[in-house]
């Protein structure tokens, strides 16, 4: 009886919901993940702790895993980093991407303090929103250039940059002695940060370039030989097409 009853106990003991580990699969873009809603609730707020404490309404798939439809290949990551380790530094970019979209705030401002992803948040994005009309002007830039795309290789655009107010006025006498016209102009500035000139176009190169373009700029010239010179304030941006 004792012997029995012994056995009996140590057999509800192991299928009690106390000692049962609760696992949940997750289909991340046809990438298969297996967890434990403990790892999941970790932290109050994501989406994944709202999906599984039924505070959002998930989607899943036919065999009724959890499903997002997005990109899993670094969620392996999330997942550790959702375990207690450390996400890996040369994928700080493509994690806090991640950490943005599942709302996971403690590994965002983690890569935020990441030597990859310091200068971008910190210093970049901060300057570039001190530039007026910033985005504005890629996308006008970009407009520009597709439209002159016709039969041609290459297709420019000109830019006029000033850093100060007191630049301004100078600027103005620049664009009103180009023939093609002050309206053709795309303005960038002025600005109160400490980056140069140099480095907003160095930006501008590379915002264009990180939607698919080919581009290079250098100092507009004025005249033709010996008489050429370069214009102050203005450059020559060159998108090539093939």
């Amino acid at each position: 009886m004792s012997s029995a009853g012994s056995r009996g106990t140590g057999k509800s003991s192991l299928g009690s919901p106390q000692n049962t580990l609760s696992v949940v699969t997750l289909n991340i873009g046809g990438h298969i993940y297996w967890t434990t809603l403990s790892t999941l609730k970790r932290f109050p707020g994501t989406k994944l702790a709202e999906m599984v404490n039924g505070q959002s309404k998930p989607k899943m798939d036919a065999e009724g895993r959890y499903f997002f439809d997005r990109d899993g290949k670094h969620f392996h990551h999330v997942l550790e980093f959702l375990r207690g380790s450390e996400p890996p530094p040369h994928l700080a970019a493509e994690l806090y991407e991640e950490a943005l979209f599942y709302d996971i705030e403690p590994l965002a401002k983690l890569l935020e303090d990441s030597p990859k992803l310091f200068g971008e948040a910190v210093g970049r994005r901060q300057f570039l929103a001190r530039v007026p009309n910033y985005q504005e002007n890629i996308e006008v830039m970009v407009r520009v250039a597709r439209a002159e795309a016709v039969a041609s290789r290459h297709s420019t655009v000109t830019v006029s940059v000033v850093k100060t107010e007191q630049e301004v006025a100078r600027c103005h006498e620049e664009v009103n002695g180009l023939d093609t016209g002050r309206e053709s102009v795309v303005r960038f500035g002025p600005w109160k940060a400490e980056p140069s000139i140099s480095d907003l176009l160095d930006c501008v190169k590379a915002d264009i370039e990180s939607k698919g373009y080919c581009t290079s700029y250098k100092p507009l010239e004025t005249g033709k030989g010996f008489l050429a010179r370069p214009c102050e304030f203005l450059y020559k941006f060159t998108f090539t097409w093939w």
